[in-house]
């Protein structure tokens, strides 16, 4: 079984809110980060992945490296709280998330560019998916009661 698979199928399936970890602790081939909401209104543990890629890389590159260790890459929420819980863990540089630029323009050069955030100063903004860019994995386990 190669390491990538593994990393899916050890990954836990749920959480008790009770059973979490303090900040930073080890749980589940990573750190717990905190708790947040995703937009379908699931309440989930963030858990900072351990692997991390040996260079930069395109946006759609690094997509596929964290799913490729049974991760994604952070949203723009889950990374300001990652930004707010565990900004020493971080090189000074800008990571891609994985939110892509969305307006109502229907400007077609809009599909061309992904949000990163700065983990020197916390900022986000847009950039071209084609520029190389530092990248983490984190998983989301829905907390069950």
């Amino acid at each position: 079984m190669s390491k990538s698979t593994k990393a899916i199928t050890n990954a836990l399936q749920s959480i008790a809110l009770s059973s979490l970890p303090k900040l930073g602790a080890a749980l589940d081939e990573g750190t717990f980060q905190g708790v947040i909401t995703t937009n379908d209104g699931t309440h989930a543990a963030v858990i900072l992945l351990n692997t991390k890629p040996s260079k930069r890389l395109l946006w759609e590159d690094a997509k596929a490296w964290a799913e490729s260790i049974g991760g994604q890459l952070p949203s723009r929420p889950v990374s300001a709280l990652l930004y707010a819980n565990a900004k020493p863990l971080f090189q000074r540089t800008w990571y891609w998330t994985s939110d892509e630029l969305q307006t109502d323009t229907g400007d077609e050069d809009d599909a061309s560019y992904a949000w990163r955030c700065n983990f020197d100063l916390g900022f986000q903004f847009s950039y071209r998916k084609s520029a190389e860019g530092a990248a983490v994995a984190v998983r989301l386990i829905p907390l069950s009661n």
